[in-house]
């Protein structure tokens, strides 16, 4: 099809794409290893001499993080707990009753997982004040996270897919600078990392089969979320600072992104799309432009860059300086 697609048969598209979100699905579960937070973190009633030992130990590890570990820390935990947020934009945008519907729950089961094992750990390590970052947590979901997507599911799955992706890379490159102090937390990470990976597979390949059906009409709507993506957290009070500092540590920056973006291009094979269709075309010529114009947004980040000095509650106001 050369033309984009109305809302409703955009609507008919996902319809037709439910064999594959089927496919995809048994894919999932047959490469996926189920695990449980407490396996990271025990806290049974009935704890072992070892397991209480284990703990302490722990604790005494995780004294060594750094503060910007801990500032990545919140930040993808907070992320993590935005949950019902994606939840309800997933039914909203692709239905319910449906095999789309069916992912959500699947996928919301093993999402819901990242959060709880992450702030098990942040609480039983003493890593955070806790009541700082629990009201952090409070007004993020207070606050939403309703993107301006018009009803456009297109959009939905573009995002995920980007999302996801950039996700994974946050929690493993965290994961990798606190394994010299903790390699609980690098394991922890890592599990979750490789979650956000076969998830991003999904979306990512559901975003493809959108691509058969409708080039034109996926294009259009990846191009309005891909050049800048909007964060889930960027409603938390001090989002941009705790951005800037996981940035500024090279954990995770804009040319992260840049090659997030790249990934998903070179799986999409946008570049080897024949649009018939001037506005495929177009939309085309714009998503392979994507990446050049990120590199220009960080480079000019990168050259505006000076001295800074960062403080959260949530890590008792101690002063990070870069």
């Amino acid at each position: 099809m050369n033309v984009a697609m109305a809302p409703s048969k955009k609507t008919e598209a996902l319809g037709a794409l439910e064999p594959l979100v089927e496919e995809l699905m048994a894919r999932h579960l047959k490469e996926r290893k189920l695990w449980m937070p407490s396996e990271f973190v025990p806290a049974s009633e009935q704890m072992s001499g070892e397991e209480l030992k284990e703990l302490d130990d722990l604790r005494e590890r995780a004294r060594g993080l750094p503060d910007p570990v801990r500032v990545s820390l919140a930040l993808n935990l907070l992320t993590e707990e935005g949950l019902p947020h994606f939840h309800r934009l997933i039914a909203v945008h692709l239905g319910s009753e449906n095999a789309w519907s069916r992912w959500n729950f699947l996928w919301t089961a093993e999402e819901d997982r990242h959060g709880c094992a992450l702030h098990d750990y942040v609480r039983d390590t003493r890593l955070f004040d806790m009541k700082a970052f629990e009201y952090l947590q409070y007004q993020y979901i207070e606050a939403g996270f309703d993107p301006e997507w018009h009803g456009d599911p297109y959009q939905l799955l573009a995002y995920t897919s980007l999302q996801e992706r950039a996700t994974q890379a946050a929690h493993a490159n965290t994961g990798k600078l606190a394994a010299k102090y903790d390699p609980t937390i690098q394991r922890l990470l890592g599990h979750i990392a490789a979650d956000e990976s076969r998830h991003f597979r999904f979306y990512r390949d559901a975003f493809r089969g959108l691509l058969e059906i409708d080039s034109t009409g996926a294009m259009q709507s990846a191009l309005k979320v891909m050049p800048r993506l909007a964060m889930p957290g960027h409603t938390i009070a001090g989002y941009g600072d705790m951005a800037d500092v996981v940035h500024r540590s090279g954990i995770y920056g804009p040319r992260d992104y840049r090659k997030v973006v790249e990934e998903c291009l070179d799986n999409w094979g946008i570049a080897d799309l024949t649009p018939t269709d001037a506005a495929g075309r177009e939309a085309q010529e714009k998503m392979m432009a994507v990446p050049a114009r990120l590199d220009k947004l960080a480079g000019l980040l990168e050259r505006r860059m000076r001295s800074k000095s960062f403080s959260f509650d949530f890590v008792y106001q101690r002063t990070m300086d870069f």
